[in-house]
Protein backbone atom coordinates (compact mmCIF):
# COMPACT_ATOMS: atom_id res chain seq x y z
CA UNK A 1 0.00 0.00 0.00
CA UNK A 2 1.24 3.53 -0.64
CA UNK A 3 1.93 5.98 2.13
CA UNK A 4 0.86 9.22 1.78
CA UNK A 5 4.04 11.45 1.97
CA UNK A 6 5.80 13.57 -0.84
CA UNK A 7 6.50 11.84 -3.65
CA UNK A 8 10.73 10.90 -3.78
CA UNK A 9 11.14 9.97 -7.66
CA UNK A 10 13.85 11.15 -9.11
CA UNK A 11 12.77 12.89 -12.66
CA UNK A 12 14.09 15.64 -14.52
CA UNK A 13 11.96 18.97 -14.57
CA UNK A 14 11.05 17.46 -18.18
CA UNK A 15 9.08 14.67 -16.43
CA UNK A 16 5.48 15.07 -15.86
CA UNK A 17 3.74 12.23 -13.51
CA UNK A 18 0.38 11.29 -12.47
CA UNK A 19 -0.33 8.85 -9.86
CA UNK A 20 -3.64 6.38 -10.34
CA UNK A 21 -4.78 5.06 -7.21
CA UNK A 22 -7.09 1.50 -8.06
CA UNK A 23 -7.88 -1.27 -5.43
CA UNK A 24 -5.39 0.94 -2.45
CA UNK A 25 -2.47 0.26 -4.86
CA UNK A 26 -0.69 3.72 -6.50
CA UNK A 27 1.24 3.34 -10.09
CA UNK A 28 2.83 6.59 -11.22
CA UNK A 29 3.11 7.19 -15.03
CA UNK A 30 6.15 9.01 -16.02
CA UNK A 31 5.61 10.79 -19.38
CA UNK A 32 7.53 13.66 -21.25
CA UNK A 33 4.74 14.95 -22.45
CA UNK A 34 2.67 17.54 -20.60
CA UNK A 35 -0.34 17.16 -23.11
CA UNK A 36 -0.31 13.68 -22.69
CA UNK A 37 -0.02 14.20 -18.72
CA UNK A 38 -3.48 15.73 -19.06
CA UNK A 39 -5.33 13.42 -20.77
CA UNK A 40 -3.86 10.87 -17.79
CA UNK A 41 -5.65 13.33 -15.17
CA UNK A 42 -8.60 13.56 -17.30
CA UNK A 43 -9.19 9.89 -17.95
CA UNK A 44 -8.39 8.94 -14.76
CA UNK A 45 -10.34 11.88 -12.88
CA UNK A 46 -10.66 10.80 -8.81
CA UNK A 47 -8.38 8.05 -9.31
CA UNK A 48 -5.36 10.26 -10.04
CA UNK A 49 -3.98 10.60 -6.00
CA UNK A 50 -1.45 13.63 -5.21
CA UNK A 51 1.32 13.73 -2.40
CA UNK A 52 1.62 10.01 -2.55
CA UNK A 53 4.80 7.55 -2.73
CA UNK A 54 3.99 5.29 -5.40
CA UNK A 55 3.63 1.21 -5.24
CA UNK A 56 5.22 0.92 -8.87
CA UNK A 57 6.23 3.44 -11.52
CA UNK A 58 6.17 3.12 -15.39
CA UNK A 59 7.99 5.78 -17.72
CA UNK A 60 5.93 6.00 -20.75
CA UNK A 61 7.65 6.51 -23.91
CA UNK A 62 5.30 8.04 -26.60
CA UNK A 63 6.60 6.04 -29.78
CA UNK A 64 5.10 3.56 -32.40
CA UNK A 65 6.14 0.43 -30.87
CA UNK A 66 5.63 -2.21 -34.04
CA UNK A 67 5.01 -1.60 -37.58
CA UNK A 68 1.48 -1.04 -38.94
CA UNK A 69 1.79 -4.92 -39.98
CA UNK A 70 1.17 -6.12 -36.51
CA UNK A 71 -1.80 -3.33 -35.24
CA UNK A 72 -3.96 -5.99 -35.48
CA UNK A 73 -1.92 -8.32 -33.19
CA UNK A 74 -3.83 -9.33 -29.82
CA UNK A 75 -2.47 -8.96 -26.55
CA UNK A 76 0.31 -11.65 -25.19
CA UNK A 77 1.44 -11.45 -21.84
CA UNK A 78 4.61 -13.75 -20.72
CA UNK A 79 7.62 -13.91 -18.06
CA UNK A 80 11.03 -14.38 -18.36
CA UNK A 81 14.08 -14.26 -15.38
CA UNK A 82 11.47 -12.21 -13.12
CA UNK A 83 10.30 -9.45 -15.65
CA UNK A 84 6.87 -9.48 -17.53
CA UNK A 85 6.15 -8.48 -20.81
CA UNK A 86 3.45 -7.33 -22.49
CA UNK A 87 2.52 -6.68 -26.22
CA UNK A 88 -0.45 -5.49 -28.17
CA UNK A 89 -0.53 -4.26 -31.71
CA UNK A 90 -0.95 -0.86 -30.31
CA UNK A 91 1.77 -1.21 -27.41
CA UNK A 92 4.38 -2.69 -25.61
CA UNK A 93 5.63 -2.72 -21.52
CA UNK A 94 7.95 -4.33 -19.90
CA UNK A 95 7.23 -4.48 -15.90
CA UNK A 96 9.78 -5.69 -12.88
CA UNK A 97 8.26 -6.05 -9.75
CA UNK A 98 10.95 -6.68 -7.67
CA UNK A 99 12.27 -3.09 -8.31
CA UNK A 100 8.72 -2.05 -9.29
CA UNK A 101 9.80 -0.16 -12.13
CA UNK A 102 8.52 -0.85 -15.45
CA UNK A 103 8.42 0.95 -18.91
CA UNK A 104 5.22 1.25 -21.76
CA UNK A 105 5.47 2.22 -25.74
CA UNK A 106 2.68 3.22 -27.28
CA UNK A 107 1.36 6.09 -29.57
CA UNK A 108 -0.53 8.54 -27.19
CA UNK A 109 -3.62 6.65 -26.12
CA UNK A 110 -5.28 6.41 -22.83
CA UNK A 111 -6.51 3.39 -24.10
CA UNK A 112 -2.77 1.20 -24.46
CA UNK A 113 -2.35 2.90 -20.67
CA UNK A 114 -5.60 1.49 -19.87
CA UNK A 115 -4.72 -2.21 -21.23
CA UNK A 116 -1.03 -1.66 -19.30
CA UNK A 117 -2.87 -1.00 -16.45
CA UNK A 118 -5.47 -3.76 -16.56
CA UNK A 119 -2.56 -6.74 -17.04
CA UNK A 120 -0.77 -4.92 -14.21
CA UNK A 121 -3.57 -5.40 -11.48
CA UNK A 122 -4.49 -9.47 -12.64
CA UNK A 123 -1.01 -10.09 -12.08
CA UNK A 124 -0.81 -8.57 -8.60
CA UNK A 125 -4.23 -9.34 -7.84
CA UNK A 126 -3.54 -13.00 -8.50
CA UNK A 127 -0.90 -13.31 -6.20
CA UNK A 128 -2.70 -11.76 -3.58
CA UNK A 129 -5.83 -14.00 -4.01
CA UNK A 130 -8.02 -12.03 -5.97
CA UNK A 131 -8.85 -11.08 -9.51
CA UNK A 132 -10.49 -8.35 -12.08
CA UNK A 133 -13.89 -9.83 -13.39
CA UNK A 134 -16.30 -8.41 -16.23
CA UNK A 135 -18.94 -7.34 -13.44
CA UNK A 136 -20.29 -4.17 -12.76
CA UNK A 137 -20.22 -3.66 -8.73
CA UNK A 138 -22.43 -0.73 -6.40
CA UNK A 139 -22.52 -0.33 -2.83
CA UNK A 140 -25.73 -0.51 -1.10
CA UNK A 141 -25.80 -0.22 3.02
CA UNK A 142 -22.09 -0.70 3.60
CA UNK A 143 -22.18 -3.67 1.15
CA UNK A 144 -21.12 -4.64 -2.60
CA UNK A 145 -23.13 -6.28 -4.73
CA UNK A 146 -21.41 -7.79 -8.44
CA UNK A 147 -23.48 -8.15 -11.11
CA UNK A 148 -21.12 -10.00 -13.57
CA UNK A 149 -21.66 -11.29 -16.94
CA UNK A 150 -20.90 -11.55 -20.82
CA UNK A 151 -21.25 -8.37 -22.72
CA UNK A 152 -25.26 -8.05 -23.44
CA UNK A 153 -26.01 -9.72 -20.13
CA UNK A 154 -27.62 -6.39 -18.79
CA UNK A 155 -24.16 -5.48 -16.16
CA UNK A 156 -25.09 -1.57 -17.48
CA UNK A 157 -28.82 -2.09 -17.29
CA UNK A 158 -28.45 -3.46 -13.35
CA UNK A 159 -26.22 0.16 -12.48
CA UNK A 160 -29.02 2.23 -14.82
CA UNK A 161 -31.85 0.29 -12.94
CA UNK A 162 -30.51 1.03 -9.23
CA UNK A 163 -32.27 3.01 -6.80
CA UNK A 164 -31.05 6.09 -4.78
CA UNK A 165 -28.98 5.14 -1.97
CA UNK A 166 -27.01 3.05 -4.55
CA UNK A 167 -23.35 3.70 -5.00
CA UNK A 168 -21.73 2.88 -8.22
CA UNK A 169 -17.88 1.40 -8.37
CA UNK A 170 -17.84 0.06 -11.77
CA UNK A 171 -20.15 -0.92 -14.55
CA UNK A 172 -17.23 -2.94 -16.39
CA UNK A 173 -14.54 -4.21 -14.40
CA UNK A 174 -14.75 -5.28 -11.03
CA UNK A 175 -11.98 -5.07 -8.50
CA UNK A 176 -11.87 -8.11 -6.33
CA UNK A 177 -9.73 -8.33 -3.33
CA UNK A 178 -9.38 -10.67 -0.90
CA UNK A 179 -8.79 -9.81 2.37
CA UNK A 180 -8.02 -12.66 4.83
CA UNK A 181 -10.91 -15.07 4.48
CA UNK A 182 -13.11 -12.24 3.30
CA UNK A 183 -13.29 -10.22 -0.22
CA UNK A 184 -13.69 -7.01 -0.84
CA UNK A 185 -14.75 -4.80 -4.22
CA UNK A 186 -13.09 -1.71 -5.01
CA UNK A 187 -14.21 1.43 -7.15
CA UNK A 188 -12.33 1.36 -10.70
CA UNK A 189 -12.10 3.46 -13.60
CA UNK A 190 -12.13 0.83 -15.99
CA UNK A 191 -16.02 2.41 -17.29
CA UNK A 192 -18.18 0.17 -20.19
CA UNK A 193 -21.21 1.99 -21.62
CA UNK A 194 -22.33 4.50 -19.06
CA UNK A 195 -18.54 5.98 -19.61
CA UNK A 196 -18.60 7.46 -16.04
CA UNK A 197 -16.07 6.61 -13.41
CA UNK A 198 -17.09 4.24 -10.25
CA UNK A 199 -16.50 6.12 -6.68
CA UNK A 200 -12.93 4.86 -5.26
CA UNK A 201 -13.81 3.53 -2.70
CA UNK A 202 -14.44 -0.15 -1.10
CA UNK A 203 -16.75 -2.49 0.69
CA UNK A 204 -17.37 -5.79 1.89
CA UNK A 205 -18.62 -8.41 -1.20
CA UNK A 206 -22.47 -9.22 0.18
CA UNK A 207 -23.04 -11.56 -3.29
CA UNK A 208 -21.92 -12.12 -6.64
CA UNK A 209 -25.30 -12.58 -9.36
CA UNK A 210 -24.32 -14.26 -12.08
CA UNK A 211 -26.85 -12.21 -15.17
CA UNK A 212 -29.34 -13.35 -17.42
CA UNK A 213 -32.29 -12.12 -18.92
CA UNK A 214 -35.88 -13.69 -18.71
CA UNK A 215 -39.56 -13.42 -17.92
CA UNK A 216 -39.64 -13.13 -14.38
CA UNK A 217 -37.41 -12.10 -11.44
CA UNK A 218 -36.02 -14.61 -9.42
CA UNK A 219 -32.68 -15.82 -7.73
CA UNK A 220 -31.34 -19.29 -8.11
CA UNK A 221 -28.42 -21.37 -6.11
CA UNK A 222 -26.02 -22.96 -8.09
CA UNK A 223 -23.84 -26.05 -7.49
CA UNK A 224 -20.24 -25.08 -7.02
CA UNK A 225 -18.25 -26.48 -9.56
CA UNK A 226 -20.64 -24.45 -11.87
CA UNK A 227 -20.40 -21.37 -9.98
CA UNK A 228 -16.70 -21.50 -10.15
CA UNK A 229 -16.42 -22.36 -14.27
CA UNK A 230 -18.92 -19.21 -14.50
CA UNK A 231 -16.43 -17.17 -12.61
CA UNK A 232 -13.34 -18.04 -14.68
CA UNK A 233 -14.97 -17.68 -17.57
CA UNK A 234 -15.94 -13.72 -16.53
CA UNK A 235 -12.23 -13.69 -14.73
CA UNK A 236 -10.06 -10.97 -16.92
CA UNK A 237 -6.51 -12.99 -17.63
CA UNK A 238 -4.00 -12.85 -19.63
CA UNK A 239 -0.85 -14.51 -18.47
CA UNK A 240 -0.63 -18.12 -19.83
CA UNK A 241 2.20 -19.64 -17.55
CA UNK A 242 0.99 -22.85 -15.75
CA UNK A 243 1.75 -21.60 -12.00
CA UNK A 244 -0.06 -18.05 -12.60
CA UNK A 245 -3.32 -20.35 -13.89
CA UNK A 246 -3.19 -22.84 -11.24
CA UNK A 247 -3.33 -19.81 -8.70
CA UNK A 248 -5.98 -18.11 -10.42
CA UNK A 249 -8.07 -21.66 -9.93
CA UNK A 250 -6.98 -21.30 -5.97
CA UNK A 251 -8.22 -17.90 -6.01
CA UNK A 252 -11.91 -18.79 -7.62
CA UNK A 253 -12.36 -21.96 -5.65
CA UNK A 254 -11.66 -19.48 -2.38
CA UNK A 255 -13.66 -17.09 -3.43
CA UNK A 256 -16.98 -19.30 -3.93
CA UNK A 257 -16.22 -21.00 -0.40
CA UNK A 258 -16.92 -17.68 1.17
CA UNK A 259 -19.47 -14.99 -0.59
CA UNK A 260 -22.53 -16.49 -1.93
CA UNK A 261 -23.11 -16.68 -5.65
CA UNK A 262 -25.88 -17.02 -7.26
CA UNK A 263 -27.20 -16.67 -10.81
CA UNK A 264 -29.97 -14.11 -11.18
CA UNK A 265 -32.77 -14.33 -13.59
CA UNK A 266 -34.57 -10.94 -14.24
CA UNK A 267 -36.63 -8.35 -16.51
CA UNK A 268 -34.77 -5.69 -17.35
CA UNK A 269 -36.78 -2.93 -14.90
CA UNK A 270 -36.33 -1.23 -11.45
CA UNK A 271 -38.33 -4.40 -9.62
CA UNK A 272 -35.27 -6.52 -10.09
CA UNK A 273 -34.02 -4.80 -7.04
CA UNK A 274 -36.42 -5.84 -4.42
CA UNK A 275 -34.44 -8.87 -4.66
CA UNK A 276 -31.54 -7.56 -3.86
CA UNK A 277 -30.27 -7.40 -0.20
Amino acid sequence: MASCAQIHSAVSSETYSVAVSVGGTVIALHTGSAEFQRSLQQRYGHFVVQGCVPDFEFEIDLAQPFGSERLDDDVRVWSESGTWFFERGDFRAQWHPQTRQGTMTHLPSVFAVDAILRITHTLLLAGSGGFLLHAASVTRNGSAFLFAGVSGAGKTTMCRLAPPGVTLLTDEVSYVCRMRDSYQAWGTPFAGELATLGENQRAPIATLYLLEKAEENRIEAMAEAETVRALLRNTLFFAREPEMVKRLFENACHFVERVPVRRLRFVPNASVWELIQ
